[in-house]
């Protein structure tokens, strides 16, 4: 540990240290990291620990900020932040949404994922490190019961209750890892307060029209007055969901190779399982075709519809339509 880090070393940083050393590969020694900072509280917390821990374990930094031009002072914001990141020799990239519809919240982080996809390419053909690179969010467990509550208010089935992923592949080429997750939204606040960390505070965030801002500022704050920490236990019953998600994954890809064949699926075959076994096979294979996510409620009638009929047809987005008779269900994209 560099004399540096000894003396701006807290609790904090043994915490979030701590959680890297015992997760396994979960944000190797040696790459280089690209961390999405809005400039709030999260983020710059975020990035103010990786800083400070990087030299153990070699990493490199780089940050990448998206101007959404949802408020008049965003160009300002961004421009403090690029200063602040210069005072601390982090090389630092922005894209703005100029012209760009971004009216909604899917609109915007598909945005966000898409400019940082590219982002991360150009840094790995510039600098010829063959996509040794991890994306990083600030997403805290806060996010996670937000999320949770919003997928289960919109019928999201077993797989969608699991949470935001803590690490996944973003494009099939680089892996995205929230590391944050171990913190609330209460913890970063203290992060930034004892390490004096400037932040940026989006205005937009009190807009309470959107989603996940009525989420947070409505429902989960009546949840925390009635019931104290019930965002932890939100997130511990996330935890159990992942875990009991896996198990059924992989009972599932099992039950799939029964039911596959040359011709599709065999619909004899499938209509023999129970309606929720039924239903788990359907959304999985038709998860791999949509990109949107399919609501429970839409796999429960297609399931109800092929056990009953004798053929028909249902529409999916992204053009995927499933096609069965007497004998056979295909899925055509």
């Amino acid at each position: 540990m560099t004399n540096k880090s000894k003396s701006n070393w807290t609790n904090w940083h043994h915490i979030f240290h701590r959680s890297i050393l015992n997760s396994e590969n979960f944000m190797p020694n040696g790459i280089n990291l690209l961390i999405s900072v809005s400039g709030g509280q999260d983020s710059m917390a975020l990035m103010t620990l990786i800083d400070d821990i990087k030299e153990q374990h070699n990493w490199s930094l780089n940050v990448w900020h998206g101007n959404h031009k949802w408020h008049n002072e965003s160009d300002k914001f961004a421009k403090e932040l690029q200063n602040y990141c210069c005072r601390k020799k982090i090389i630092f990239y922005k894209d703005s949404a100029d012209g760009i519809d971004i009216s909604t919240e899917e609109k915007a982080r598909t945005w966000r994922y898409q400019k940082l996809y590219e982002k991360a390419s150009k840094i790995c053909t510039k600098n010829k490190i063959n996509g040794n690179l991890y994306i990083v969010t600030g997403h805290t467990s806060t996010d996670n019961a937000e999320t949770f509550l919003l997928n289960l208010a919109r019928g999201s089935n077993i797989s969608g209750l699991g949470g935001i992923p803590k690490k996944r592949l973003l494009n099939k080429d680089y892996f995205l890892v929230r590391p944050f997750m171990i913190f609330s939204r209460n913890d970063t606040t203290s992060i930034c307060k004892k390490l004096e960390i400037p932040f940026w505070v989006d205005p937009t965030n009190s807009d309470t029209q959107l989603k996940r801002n009525l989420i947070r500022h409505k429902v989960i704050g009546e949840l925390e007055e009635i019931y104290p920490g019930c965002s932890n236990r939100i997130n511990k019953f996330i935890e159990k969901m992942k875990s009991y998600s896996q198990e059924r994954s992989e009972l599932c890809e099992l039950a799939i190779k029964s039911c596959l064949c040359e011709d599709g699926i065999r619909r004899i075959t499938l209509n023999d399982l129970g309606e929720q076994a039924r239903a788990t096979i359907l959304h999985t294979l038709l998860s791999t075709k949509c990109k949107k996510q399919i609501s429970s409620k839409n796999i429960d009638e297609l399931s109800k519809q092929i056990f009953n009929k004798h053929s028909g047809q249902k529409y999916f987005s992204d053009g995927v339509e499933v096609i069965w008779n007497k004998n056979f269900i295909r899925i055509i994209f």
